[in-house]
């Protein structure tokens, strides 16, 4: 069984290598998806996976790289895609 989410992370999360390190974490537990920074100094994506990877993922969301202050954290529940591969940067 596959989850899908979107979410949108706030604080300072641009400029602290954020992006990157969402690919890697996202890759690293075999998610789908994309990531992109939004122009209000917010990330935002999409993930699809597994629920127990997708939950490890949005606690890595919840922190980040070293550097990001992560204020908030908003999450919500998508219908699965199928057609979608790997886990990109927008």
């Amino acid at each position: 069984m596959l989850k899908r989410i979107s979410f949108k992370v706030e604080g300072r999360v641009q400029g602290v290598f954020f992006r990157d390190t969402t690919v890697r974490n996202a890759q690293t537990n075999g998610l789908t998806g994309w990531v992109r920074n939004e122009s209000d100094g917010s990330v935002a994506g999409e993930a699809q996976g597994p629920p127990p990877k997708l939950d490890a993922f949005v606690e890595y969301l919840h922190q980040g790289p070293r550097a990001a202050r992560v204020e908030k954290v908003d999450t919500k529940e998508l219908s699965v895609r199928d057609d979608e591969q790997g886990f990109k940067q927008k």
